[in-house]
């Protein structure tokens, strides 16, 4: 798989199911989910269909099907943005099939969200301080880390705190 044959374009809502099982089998297989098949927060990574009435779901096609996902709010102020507001763009939900990890489908789908941010001053987005591929990703394209925008979407957990980085527009 190369990524001379990759395509990212809009998902269509016969898709959403199957992107959601992506999404999930991706943090499950990383072990990025805290519960495994039993996080709370699996529902909602599988929840495409929700995501989509407030952002636009993306999809990297290869020669071998959908490889990757991920989920761009175009602007802050939306059910959607976890810290985006007002005129910042928001990368979400990024996810790699394990088959096609290595590829560059991540890095086709951020630098996607970075095409798609017209007007908007500057692209954010929040990641666990496990996800180092993804880290050394978003740095290799010019994110910086912005420790004072770092949060805890589960403030009964102490030690799940979620990194933040943006790229400036």
């Amino acid at each position: 798989m190369h990524s001379t044959h990759l395509t990212i374009r809009p998902a269509t809502p016969a898709e959403y199911p199957r992107l959601g099982d992506l999404v999930a089998d991706s943090y499950l297989s990383e072990g990025y989910l805290e519960y495994g098949g039993d996080d709370p927060y699996l529902p909602v990574l599988k929840d495409v269909a929700r995501r989509a009435k407030h952002a636009e779901i993306l999809v990297a096609d290869t020669p071998d099907g959908v490889a990757g996902t991920v989920t761009f709010v175009a602007q802050g102020d939306t059910p959607m943005a976890d810290i985006a507001a007002g005129d910042e763009a928001e990368i979400r939900m990024l996810a790699v099939s394990p088959t096609a990890r290595g590829h560059g489908i991540g890095e086709a789908l951020v630098r996607a969200c970075i095409a798609r941010a017209a007007g908007a001053t500057r692209i954010v987005l929040s990641t666990q301080s496990e996800m180092h591929a993804a880290h050394r990703l978003y740095e290799r394209l010019g994110f910086v880390r912005t420790p004072h925008r770092d949060w805890n979407p589960l403030p009964h957990l102490d030690d799940l705190t979620l990194l933040t980085y943006e790229l400036t527009l």
